[in-house]
């Protein structure tokens, strides 16, 4: 089994602070840059799994970029350079306390709600009649807020963030814009692949008054994607979706008693298992891009990474 990144603890030139994500280590760059390093970490159910799944980080961050720039051209974003397959720069913005959740079709935690009867989620009416899988008649965006870490990220309603003050109307209507149309160019973009770009979540935040398209886009860690060929069979027999996304691993999660509830253990991650996981996401990174993933060698990754990162630094 090849090695999987876990774990970092850099000290690069201007450093003033690091900040360990959930999947990601953050390296604040004298509050001009951020340094993204994508680990092998995973998580579900807000929990960070106890063991890394190999070439994971190369492959979201890879996939990220490549989203980053076939989006630059309908709002600005973070990113200024990769200096290696598991790293990114960019810009450091002030975060926005909310994520922009859109949805094309009802499936996932939504399906869950609405299979028990809830009929609004995040202030957004759904009709009676739906089914699993099913297309919204146009996207819909159910908001959640950006928790703290350690805690679940809430819905919450647009009227609500309003209200709170956690964006102001003029910068949420903006944030609505870009939503919606970033999921118009994934959902083009899945289309060429044969894919169906089902949700998937955005971030942004803003720096000397200019709003950006922030961390990670389109992968399967914020993203559910559809295989088209069989969609429509699939639908109407009421039969599971083939997709690739994360929900695999919930499901697997949930097979085996695991919800991220209080007293609840996370199954053991069998290297068949580990194994599994990385092949499912490297699927979905050829079948998005078109392109084979080139496996990079992953017996010296700590010290490559800090070596292309200092050097990016110290131009």
């Amino acid at each position: 089994m090849k090695k999987a990144l876990t774990k970092t603890e850099y000290v690069f030139p201007r450093q003033k602070s690091v900040y360990h994500g959930k999947v990601r280590d953050v390296y604040n760059i004298n509050d001009e840059e951020l340094v993204m390093v994508a680990t092998d970490r995973i998580s579900a159910f807000d929990v960070v799994l106890p063991e890394g799944i190999p070439y994971k980080g190369q492959m979201l961050n890879q996939l990220a970029a490549k989203f980053l720039d076939a989006t630059a051209d309908i709002c600005p974003n973070w990113k200024t350079a990769v200096p290696d397959p598991m790293a990114t720069v960019g810009v450091q913005c002030t975060g926005f306390p909310v994520e922009m959740i859109v949805r094309g079709y009802l499936c996932g935690s939504a399906w869950r709600a609405y299979k028990s009867g809830v009929r609004e989620i995040c202030g957004v009416p759904i009709p009676d009649g739906m089914k699993e899988n099913e297309p919204f008649a146009t996207p819909i965006i159910t908001p959640t807020t950006k928790a703290a870490q350690g805690l679940h990220d809430e819905d919450i309603s647009r009227d609500e963030i309003l209200r709170q003050g956690l964006v102001s109307e003029a910068d949420y209507a903006t944030l609505e814009r870009y939503t919606l149309a970033l999921f118009r160019r994934g959902t083009e973009i899945a289309a060429q692949r044969g894919l169906i770009l089902v949700d998937t979540k955005y971030e942004f935040g803003h720096r000397d008054g200019k709003i950006y398209l922030i961390d990670e886009i389109h992968t399967p860690d914020s993203s559910r994607y559809f295989y088209r060929d069989g969609y429509e069979e699939r639908l109407a027999k009421g039969e599971p979706q083939k997709q690739l996304s994360k929900e695999f691993v919930r499901e697997w999660l949930m097979e085996n008693g695991f919800q991220g509830k209080a007293g609840q253990t996370v199954p053991e991650m069998t290297p068949a298992i580990v194994e599994s996981i990385s092949n499912r996401y490297i699927e979905l990174y050829e079948q998005i891009t078109g392109e084979k993933f080139v496996r990079t060698d992953t017996d010296d990754l700590l010290a490559r990474i800090e070596r292309n990162i200092t050097s990016y630094l110290s131009r």
